[in-house]
């Protein structure tokens, strides 16, 4: 290890490590809300195992930012439906008097904060190990392997990594983020031995590459690529037919070994610690637009009624056929964001070369040699309304001139989001608010909206700027 490289990571241990203050205040909490949650299990009549997981139980949370994760291990006899129920009743009444937010994932918990600490508890089937009912019943068993391979020193090197992949933006399993769980961060760590050969291992990284902690697949890597098609493949420990990093989308891959060869080359605090870029004023958004010469179309609608992982799912997805449909009719796109402030905001955006096509779009036939292909071409275009020039015999090709139905994207989306976009391939849960409330805003007329937004300014700075806070 260079000078360079310990100076920078002694000194993020330090930011990241709980003083011994903090690190008692967390687990005196934990213990207590664990305490809590077993009493109004039992007034429910829940036959429950009360268990502190996740970061606090592995003590791999960074300093500042615990998050309590309890699980209420029920028997397998227990209907799913009590998720909501009798154990939700149960979580409200031992976070009482806290902000408390239901959430969903496969099944609905509850989301509170207490003491100024994000607490999450969380329903799960008491079984054997593959013998799973619910997707959250594997987690003890994930604290059952880590906890006893896990020293100081390694605690240290996993919030290491989990801080790096905070500044380099790619951790956070969630859809919004797409990228690496605290679980993987902490299995990567014991796999590799520590932060810095986690990194210099990542600098190789390609897609397909294949991580088996316990051998699962001992030699047989080529079996594991065709059961997992995701980019990054590691098998989970305590489940050979899991993947951890299935959430880790591609582009985030990418950044996170672009990273890690980019710290290794240079290390630095602003890969943990990325300076933020000044939000952009008004003229100079104004500024920064015109130079662009392309047009930013912005569709934006209000609130839609779903978890954030579910309304996110459906926001890419949403996006994704959008996209397809204006290049479909010739528009250009070279970028595209969704963005949701999680609230009454949602928002596509699109850049697109021009928000004007000419009326005239050239269409090619098929070969000359194609003859009831030609047959049908010219009696589809000869004399037809929409026929502006042609058909004439290029090279080996007819080729006509017509009229292009869309001219104008920002029409276009008016037009295909009209009733709420589902023939746009708009999804269901967005469709209504769609409807109800969308708009359509070609660069400056969104000002009002950048200015009256400061989490949306922030976003639209970053994303003009187009390149990672670490290159900075």
């Amino acid at each position: 290890m260079t000078a360079a490289l310990q100076e920078v990571c002694a000194e993020v241990l330090r930011r990241v490590t709980p003083s011994p203050e903090e690190r008692r205040r967390v687990l005196r909490l934990a213990d207590e809300l664990r305490r809590r949650v077993e009493e109004e299990a039992e007034r429910e009549g829940l036959e429950a195992e009360v268990r502190v997981e996740g970061s606090v139980a592995k003590e791999t949370w960074l300093s500042g930012e615990p998050e309590v994760d309890l699980f209420m291990r029920v028997p397998p006899s227990l209907p799913r439906e009590a998720f909501g129920g009798a154990c939700l009743r149960a979580a409200r009444r031992a976070t009482a008097g806290s902000r408390q937010v239901e959430r969903f994932a496969e099944h609905p918990y509850l989301e509170s904060w207490v003491d100024g600490v994000r607490v999450n508890i969380v329903p799960c089937y008491r079984v054997g190990r593959g013998q799973w009912r619910s997707a959250t019943d594997r987690t003890p068993f994930h604290t059952d392997y880590v906890r006893p391979l896990l020293d100081r020193r390694l605690s240290g090197e996993v919030r290491l990594l989990k801080r790096f992949m905070k500044g380099v933006g790619v951790y956070g399993a969630e859809i919004r983020t797409g990228g690496f769980s605290g679980y993987l961060c902490e299995l990567l760590t014991i796999h590799h031995g520590s932060f810095t050969d986690v990194v210099r291992s990542a600098a190789d990284w390609r897609r397909g590459h294949v991580i088996d902690p316990k051998g699962h697949y001992g030699g047989r890597e080529k079996e594991a690529r065709k059961l997992f098609e995701e980019p990054l493949v590691v098998v989970d420990p305590v489940d050979r037919g899991r993947n951890v990093a299935s959430a880790v989308r591609e582009d985030r891959l990418g950044e996170f070994v672009a990273a890690a060869r980019a710290f290794l080359a240079g290390p630095d605090l602003r890969f943990f610690y990325p300076p933020e870029p000044p939000i952009l004023g008004k003229e100079e958004l104004v500024r920064a637009l015109g130079e662009r010469g392309s047009a930013y179309v912005f569709v934006r609608f209000g609130r839609v009624d779903a978890v954030p992982d579910v309304l996110w799912g459906q926001l890419y997805r949403s996006l994704r056929s959008l996209r397809n449909m204006l290049r479909r009719s010739d528009f250009a796109v070279l970028r595209d964001a969704a963005w949701s402030d999680e609230g009454n905001l949602n928002l596509f955006i699109f850049e697109v070369g021009d928000r004007l096509l000419p009326p005239v779009k050239r269409h090619l036939g098929p070969p000359v040699e194609k003859r009831e292909e030609c047959e049908r071409f010219l009696g589809k275009h000869l004399g037809a309304g929409g026929t502006l020039s042609g058909p004439w015999v290029e090279g080996d090709r007819w080729v006509v001139e017509i009229r292009r139905k869309h001219t104008d994207v920002v029409e276009l989306l008016r037009e295909r989001l009209r009733g709420g976009g589902r023939r746009a391939g708009v999804a269901g849960l967005l469709s209504k608010s769609v409807a109800d409330s969308f708009e359509v805003l070609v660069n400056e007329e969104a000002l009002g909206l950048y200015g009256s937004n400061p989490e949306f300014a922030r976003f639209f700075t970053r994303y003009l700027r187009g390149r990672p806070g670490w290159l900075y």
